[in-house]
């Protein structure tokens, strides 16, 4: 940053900041923390080598200040666990509804907002891409870009077929009912990863925008459906009331997603992503949400359960985040995590 004409290309100036201000977010924590434990050291000095009368003030500050830097080792030990290439990148979030029917579309939606009210907790911004209304209730499909420092790090733990079991409210008859979402997560790739599609390969649909909106989004044809046709991927943007913002959206959609496809096909465990999720359907879940006949959310990955169900449908989720991040560390992989409350 010091070198003569750093600042001729702002675009590259802001990428190389924003690389220092993420690294400093990185480093800077340790740094202050390792100086906590300094200074806990001294501290102990002056214990050993003070008064009988005065020890016991020492020992109580000293019980309180390491209580204290516990909480903060554990959240630096979980941000150790965001090193994948793209983990610090933003994140695109995509709801399908299931089996169930009307039931799994209610369902998608009760996800879209837990999903909202999660980024909304962390401080993440969220920008909806795609919503496709159900026929009777709910929605049938939906996509989220959640932008925030290691979006898609934490968000990718979320990736699978989540399972509801309740009462159904469309019901007359007051019957149990099980639900079943596929949650998809891809991280945003950037300018700097090379995804070539020829136009050749992509078809382009442009219709009039549904749901909420302004004038401009309902009565002008503005949405954009690009259907990669080599791979089957279909992606949807709506949330613009430009026709041309709309397809850049969905365009970057689609590189992300391609690069996504290319990176599980040179891994051998492709069950860690697209295959983890399997069939929207009974044996795939990943997550349980059980409402009736108690009340309990239990992820099937890690054993991780709470009876707080209210919380977790509330964006209340990273225990359940945290759980699989240490599962998946080479400190805790092979070892099974029981943990209930």
């Amino acid at each position: 940053m010091g070198e003569p004409g750093f600042w001729d290309n702002n675009e590259r100036a802001q990428k190389h900041i924003g690389k220092l201000n993420g690294l400093k977010r990185a480093v800077l924590p340790v740094v202050a923390f390792q100086k906590k434990v300094e200074d806990s050291d001294v501290m102990l000095e002056l214990v050993e080598a003070s008064a009988p009368d005065e020890r016991e003030v020492y020992e109580h500050e000293i019980e309180e200040t390491t209580g204290a830097m516990a909480a903060e080792l554990d959240k630096l030990e979980i941000a150790s666990f965001l090193n994948g290439q793209f983990d610090r990148n933003n994140a695109f979030l995509s709801i399908q509804a299931g089996a169930g029917g009307t039931e799994s579309c209610d369902w998608a939606d009760m996800l879209f907002r837990m999903y909202n009210r999660w980024a909304e907790r962390r401080g993440f911004e969220v920008e909806v891409q795609d919503v496709q209304v159900g026929d009777q209730a709910g929605i049938t499909k939906a996509t989220l870009l959640i932008k925030g420092e290691n979006a898609y790090g934490y968000a990718k733990a979320e990736r699978g077929v989540h399972r509801l079991v309740r009462i159904s409210p469309f019901d007359s008859n007051k019957r149990r009912h099980t639900s079943f979402c596929a949650v998809d997560v891809i991280a945003e790739i950037n300018e700097d990863i090379e995804i070539e599609i020829p136009e050749s390969e992509i078809r382009v649909d442009v219709y009039r925008s549904s749901g909420k909106g302004g004038q401009g989004v309902n009565t002008t044809d503005s949405a954009v459906r690009l259907t990669h046709l080599p791979s089957g991927i279909v992606v949807v943007c709506q949330n613009e009331r430009s026709q041309i913002k709309n397809r850049a959206s969905a365009m970057t959609v689609l590189k992300s997603r391609l690069y996504e496809k290319r990176l599980d096909e040179q891994r051998s465990e492709m069950e860690r992503f697209y295959g983890e999720k399997g069939e929207i359907g009974w044996g795939s879940q990943i997550r349980s949400y059980v409402l009736q006949p108690y009340q309990m959310v239990k992820d099937l990955r890690t054993g991780y359960s709470t009876s707080d169900t209210q919380g977790v449908l509330d964006g209340g989720l990273d225990s359940f985040i945290t759980a699989w991040l240490r599962a998946g560390s080479p400190r805790h992989r092979n070892k099974d995590i029981q943990i209930e409350d």
